[in-house]
């Protein structure tokens, strides 16, 4: 595919470019008129598929794991559908692979609850886990996403602990994937963000972001020429501290996994020494996300993912240039391993078709395809797009939130291949 691009013409690329920026803005309005049906439906947020008269009562790994070692025990009654402020609690071991961690180990927890029992309340949730993999990687995530009541404020909390080697591959699209340099670090990742409502599904916000990466070092035996020239571009350590502005719509019930509505949301970041940032330096994140039942009738889900990461002014230090898999939640880029690409400025677009498999929503599977673009300026032309594409299988691990563990399998270009294991949905 991307050879194709590589012989458009210049015109022609700056449309496409006009066409990435334009389609957030198309997908809100599809929301606002094309999906009124759904919602005047007032859409169930559980992430399950809703109980009807002869369908199969909702079971999740809770209730698979109360039946293994009670069998004589009866499940008790399907609640997934039922709205109240109780605390609903899942804590579950997994085993899991990707390509950037081998074989890893996890342990999962996961609560949800709403703050009150309104048919448009949306579901407040804390999400974390303790992962340690093969090569001696440590990651653990603790992610906080509170709405109040009459959803009149939005608490957001992205804290993540990492300590694993990475592989890093250069800037551009131009990186050589068999010329990829292992390097060692620990990372602290603290994101704090307050949202108030203007109006219903309208926010405006402003957040504190810290980012820290220390004991920066290669692992690879390599020439002293190129060790010298790596040591020069990353140092030692990095530290990014500033403040970010963010405008947010966001209609849809459940942010764990989605069945409906629109996410819009764009986040300016602007880090300054004052702060204790190594160096000043702003980025743009413009994120859109749309969920449609398709068929109209149906539980499944067609959702639809564009992202824009734009550094609009100075230099930002390298591990958090924009690059495969290292967005907010790690997600981007499922065929590619983390890292694999890496620039200034990144566009991304994917979509995923999600269904159900078995009747008591216990097993669901996807099918999704990604593209994405690196480039070292804002203006540069569109003359490398790579694609990715793979098949997943979803395991209910609550169904009072819809959280899912996410297997999938995913294929990009030049042979990269690999599991991807995700604990909620990838977007």
């Amino acid at each position: 595919m991307y050879r194709v691009y590589s012989f458009i013409s210049l015109k022609h690329r700056l449309l496409i470019r006009k066409l990435f920026l334009l389609v957030p803005v198309v997908l809100l309005v599809i929301n606002n008129y094309g999906q009124t049906p759904i919602l005047n439906k007032q859409v169930i947020p559980n992430a399950s598929a809703h109980n009807t008269p002869g369908k199969a009562p909702e079971k999740d790994m809770g209730d698979v794991m109360l039946h293994l070692f009670y069998p004589h025990k009866p499940i008790p009654a399907d609640s997934a559908e039922i709205q109240d402020t109780r605390k609903h609690f899942s804590i579950v071991p997994a085993v899991g692979y990707t390509l950037q961690t081998g074989f890893a180990g996890i342990v999962s927890g996961n609560m949800a609850w709403r703050n009150d029992l309104a048919n448009d309340t949306k579901i407040s949730s804390i999400n974390t886990n303790v992962t340690y993999s093969q090569y001696r990687q440590v990651i653990v995530p603790f992610q906080v996403n509170i709405w109040t009541k009459g959803n009149r404020y939005n608490f957001i909390t992205d804290f993540r602990f990492i300590k694993y080697p990475s592989v890093i591959y250069g800037v551009g699209a131009e990186t050589d994937p068999s010329q990829g340099f292992t390097i060692d670090f620990s990372g602290i990742k603290m994101h704090q963000t307050i949202m108030r409502a203007l109006s219903r599904n309208f926010y405006i916000g402003v957040g504190y972001y810290f980012d820290k990466f220390w004991n920066i070092k290669t692992t690879d035996s390599l020439s002293d020429i190129l060790n010298l020239q790596l040591k020069k571009a990353l140092g030692k350590e990095e530290t990014s501290s500033g403040i970010a502005l963010r405008f947010l719509y966001d209609s849809r019930l459940n942010q764990i996994n989605p069945q409906q509505g629109v996410y819009f949301n764009i986040a300016y970041r602007s880090n300054l020494t004052s702060l204790g940032s190594d160096s000043s330096w702003q980025s743009v994140l413009i994120d859109s996300r749309t969920y449609l039942h398709f068929p109209e009738q149906s539980h499944n889900v067609l959702a639809f993912w564009l992202m824009d990461w734009l550094t609009t002014s100075g230099t930002s230090p390298y591990l958090l240039t924009p690059s495969t898999g290292w967005d907010d939640n790690y997600n981007t880029g499922r065929g590619y391993i983390q890292g694999r690409f890496r620039g200034n400025n990144m566009q991304y677009f994917e979509s995923e078709y999600r269904f159900g498999i078995s009747g008591n929503g216990l097993l669901g599977g996807v099918a999704f395809v990604n593209l994405q673009h690196f480039s070292s300026d804002i203006s540069a032309a569109y003359n490398k797009i790579f694609a990715g594409y793979g098949l997943g299988l979803r395991v209910k691990l609550n169904k009072h939130s819809g959280a899912n563990l996410c297997i999938d399998y995913g294929f990009g270009q030049n042979g990269s291949r690999g599991f991807f294991v995700n604990l909620g949905e990838v977007f």
